[in-house]
């Protein structure tokens, strides 16, 4: 039996529960085309796959879907802190100085009331910031674009309260600052309905991580080694 034999008689093999309609379609133009198979233009196939994908999995409430956000945020080792829309400037205070930073990247667009702890250095987002410069900068304060309960996702699409990709990139610390529940959905398909595709968009995980083939986690390689989320309610 010759190699061309035994490749053949595995793809019959495997075509062997497919109807008759579909195994011609798959055996080329020459034998049938689409639109021998189905007026439409569609091979039959097509047609028996059913591409009703779950939008969302599982029903919850607006507080279990947030509860499922910080649950997941926790488990990509970030640091979740919760808070109301007052006491956010407060919680921002003492997060940067339990880490001890001096100067603080914000974005154009960040609320100034966020930021009023003294002794704060404020570095403003600049398109002439080098790489070694934002790299001086002991944490960044940002916003967020949207949040993906299901998979402990931030979204940041470069909207004034988040800046450049980069400058969430380069420094060692990022806080992110989510509204919840008007920020957060329960799925990546929710989440694609409120992005715009050509917005520079930045999907964050847990901080910056990476394993070698020991499997041993080194964090911070490719952006913060630290990511603290702040879910503020009401506001």
């Amino acid at each position: 039996m010759s190699s061309r034999d035994r490749i053949l008689g595995r793809v019959r093999r495997a075509l062997a529960d497919v109807p008759d309609e579909d195994a011609a379609y798959e055996q080329g133009p020459h034998d049938a085309t689409p639109c021998e198979q189905d007026p439409d233009g569609d091979p039959a196939y097509e047609q028996a796959v059913d591409r009703r994908y779950l939008r969302e999995h599982g029903a919850r409430t607006t507080g279990q879907t947030v509860e499922l956000l910080a649950q997941n945020l926790a488990d990509y080792r970030a640091l979740v802190h919760r808070c109301a829309d007052e006491e956010l400037p407060h919680l921002l205070a003492r997060l940067l100085a339990e880490r001890g930073s001096r100067t603080v990247l914000v974005p154009p667009g960040l609320p100034p009331h966020w930021l009023t702890a003294a002794g704060l250095q404020l570095v403003h987002d600049r398109a002439a910031s080098t790489p070694r410069e934002l790299d001086e900068v002991d944490s960044v304060v940002t916003g967020c674009a949207v949040a993906v309960a299901e998979t402990g996702t931030l979204v940041l699409d470069g909207s004034p309260d988040q800046g450049r990709r980069r400058i969430t990139l380069v420094p060692d610390h990022h806080i992110c600052v989510v509204r919840v529940p008007g920020q957060v959905v329960p799925s990546v398909p929710l989440a694609l309905e409120r992005l715009v595709p050509a917005r520079p968009l930045t999907w964050i995980s847990g901080p910056s991580a990476t394993s070698d083939i020991e499997l041993d986690r080194v964090e911070g390689v490719h952006g913060p080694r630290t990511l603290e989320v702040v879910l503020v309610s009401g506001g």
